[in-house]
């Protein structure tokens, strides 16, 4: 790899951060005049209508036998995600959303290990031990009770999700073109995004109450930046340096999540610093060469 390489794939890597690390505060916007359900609809369908122009010419040059793949790769890495995320965001702050989707990566070597024939070393099994350990002392210290731990485990199926994607797409989608994958992905999710929105009254708001129209702004932002770009981005990131590289990303997320947070009068307390630094001390021994 060309020192040139290193350069563009470590760019790819920042500015997915810096957009997937804004998207839980973006949701949390959306929250305070929409429903989960609505938030998710709306980003899926925005990112869909953004790509289904270039869809309509990249559908064609993608193997048939293969968009049965990308429907999957799209519904688990970005629909089901979506509405997850948009739930949980009711009663998990978004700083603690970013923490708790730093466990991706031990989701990617799991679902591997288990389904896609991945070698398992043990520093690997002590990284995934390790980051459970942070997984579980985050819940204590955060108070998860009876109510909300219900909405951390939505965040946690996301990251789940997170995890099967990552696996897929560098398995059996890394030789096709990340560009058509992304477009052809989010523009088939959004057949069934529009149907949610629909029976959620989505376009009834639109048209009836303009002072939901921030809320539904920040939503379609979510699907234009932080879905349709981020998924070419991503997706081109796995083709270049590798399904471990890329799922790494979320080294950085929460701390662009934490930030904002504290900006939006979040409070974060040291044991849940502390906690994010164990999580992500085992996701440095999984992805450790």
């Amino acid at each position: 790899m060309t020192q040139r390489d290193k350069w563009i794939n470590w760019s790819l890597f920042v500015l997915l951060a810096l957009i997937w690390g804004s998207s839980f505060i973006l949701m949390k916007v959306s929250r305070t005049q929409l429903n989960g359900i609505q938030i998710g609809s709306i980003r899926i369908l925005s990112a869909g209508l953004v790509f289904a122009p270039f869809a309509l010419f990249h559908f064609r040059k993608i193997p048939g036998r293969k968009l049965p793949l990308i429907l999957l790769s799209g519904i688990l890495g970005n629909l089901l995600p979506a509405f997850c995320f948009a739930a949980a965001i009711d009663r998990i702050d978004s700083s603690l959303e970013g923490i708790l989707n730093s466990l991706t990566p031990l989701f990617v070597i799991i679902v591997g290990v288990l389904f896609f024939q991945l070698k398992l070393e043990t520093r690997k099994v002590a990284g995934v031990l390790v980051g459970f350990v942070g997984l579980v002392l985050l819940g204590l210290y955060s108070g998860f009770n009876a109510s909300n731990f219900g909405y951390a485990a939505l965040v946690l199926l996301a990251t789940l999700f997170y995890g099967i994607n990552v696996n897929l797409v560098n398995r059996y989608l890394r030789g096709l073109d990340p560009l058509q994958m992304a477009t052809v992905s989010l523009t088939m999710v959004a057949v069934p995004a529009a149907i949610v929105a629909a029976y959620q009254d989505v376009f009834s708001i639109l048209r009836h109450d303009s002072g939901a129209l921030p809320a539904i702004g920040a939503s379609a932002l979510l699907g234009i930046v932080g879905s349709a770009i981020a998924t070419a981005l991503f997706y081109l990131l796995i083709k270049r340096a590798g399904a471990l590289f890329a799922s790494l990303v979320t080294y950085a997320i929460p701390v662009v999540a934490i930030a904002w947070g504290l900006l939006d009068g979040e409070a974060i307390s040291l044991a849940q610093f502390g906690c994010l630094a164990i999580i992500l001390g085992g996701v440095y021994l999984v992805n450790k060469k």
